[in-house]
């Protein structure tokens, strides 16, 4: 018996470019140093994930959540946006998110190292940390969204706007509901990207909500929705480009669901073996080999005489430089102590954290541990 690839999750999105490379709407198509900007920057983020887990492997990177061949949906939708000014609130999922944002490798690295340099964000960049708690990120956004708002319309322009990402199994946790509910109540400039690839965990979206599409979810909240195909770069910075610059002029937030696929284990410390029927393999199998963004991409632009193969070698033997040195930085960063890990949680520490940290050097100082 052969088994369908067919994604029904695909019918009725929006797309740029088809699987093969082939310009679906070339009215659409950027201008060529623009697509290849896009090319190089999620390429990049490509080279650091497939080597990500080399490092964990290795020993030398903690658990690691996978993004391979979701980055046309990460990079595509953050550049769309003016860092460092607007803001960007990831997912746990989303290192190639905070790449494309500007967060420097090495802070990347000692992230999921779990060194607190890692999580101790620039203040003056508006990146927020990664959130492992599902959806907690969505009122967060919501809520700076609707700051930046009222500081734009006293200060008299317009204002920063917010990109919060949420996996398709975070549109089930209560979190999503409040922070849609309150950006379409105050019509706040934020754009929530719903990466819908298929898998929370291991429960396939299907068994997860009886909702025909996630992006239906908008219209109780008044929130306009789009759904896109996540592994078409060019279509998604496209309506999340539309969607920022209505959100900067007033017109409130967008949902977009974008379609992609979880072609990898959900972490470094997966096996989705466990938990795949037989069509779930031949399904990933056809993303990994047919669907691939970056060869989608690479199609469009070694069809149009902007890229070869040398081009190529070229950009990752300079992502692979940049990983070495990256390395070396972490590897230079001081040891911690375990109180560390509790600092940079609130402005103002709370009573609970400040009594635990007593606990962990008083621990520390009669030589017990941790």
């Amino acid at each position: 018996m052969t088994l369908s690839t067919a994604d029904p999750r695909l019918d009725g999105t929006f797309c740029i470019l088809e699987a093969d490379g082939t310009p679906r709407q070339p009215t659409l198509l950027p201008e060529d140093a623009a697509a290849l900007r896009m090319y190089r920057a999620m390429r990049r983020t490509r080279v650091f994930d497939e080597r990500a887990l080399v490092l964990q492997r290795q020993g030398r990177l903690g658990v690691y959540p996978l993004f391979g061949g979701m980055e046309a949906t990460q990079v595509g939708a953050v550049l769309a946006l003016n860092p460092p000014h607007d803001w960007l609130a990831p997912t746990y999922r989303g290192s190639g998110t905070a790449l494309a944002y500007g967060l420097p490798m090495h802070k990347l690295i000692l992230t999921w190292r779990g060194h607190p340099d890692g999580f101790r964000m620039n203040p003056d960049q508006h990146l927020l940390p990664f959130y492992t708690p599902i959806a907690n990120q969505l009122p967060h956004a919501a809520g700076i969204a609707l700051a930046e708002q009222r500081l734009a319309a006293r200060e008299g322009r317009d204002p920063n706007v917010v990109l919060a990402f949420v996996g398709d199994g975070g549109t089930s946790e209560g979190d999503f509901h409040v922070g849609l509910n309150f950006a379409g109540a105050y019509r706040v400039p934020a754009v929530f990207v719903i990466e819908n690839n298929g898998w929370a965990i291991s429960t396939p979206t299907q068994l997860q909500s009886a909702a025909n599409t996630l992006a239906s979810r908008g219209e109780g909240y008044g929130i306009p929705a789009v759904r896109v195909d996540g592994n078409d770069l060019l279509a998604v910075h496209h309506v999340v480009q539309e969607a920022v610059a209505r959100a900067r002029r007033g017109g409130g937030p967008t949902l977009i669901e974008a379609i992609t696929y979880r072609i990898l284990p959900h972490t470094s410390s997966d096996d989705p073996a466990r938990y795949h029927r037989s069509e779930d393999a031949v399904q990933a199998d056809h993303w990994r080999r047919h669907r691939d963004p970056g060869q989608r991409l690479r199609a469009y632009l070694g069809g149009h005489g902007l890229w070869t193969d040398d081009l190529e070698q070229q950009l990752v033997a300079e992502v692979e430089a940049e990983l070495r040195d990256a390395l070396a930085q972490a590897d230079a960063a001081p040891g911690i102590e375990p109180w560390e890990l509790l600092e940079h949680v609130f402005e103002t520490p709370t009573p609970d954290l400040l009594e635990q940290q007593s606990e962990l050097r008083a621990l520390h100082e009669e030589g017990g541990r941790p």
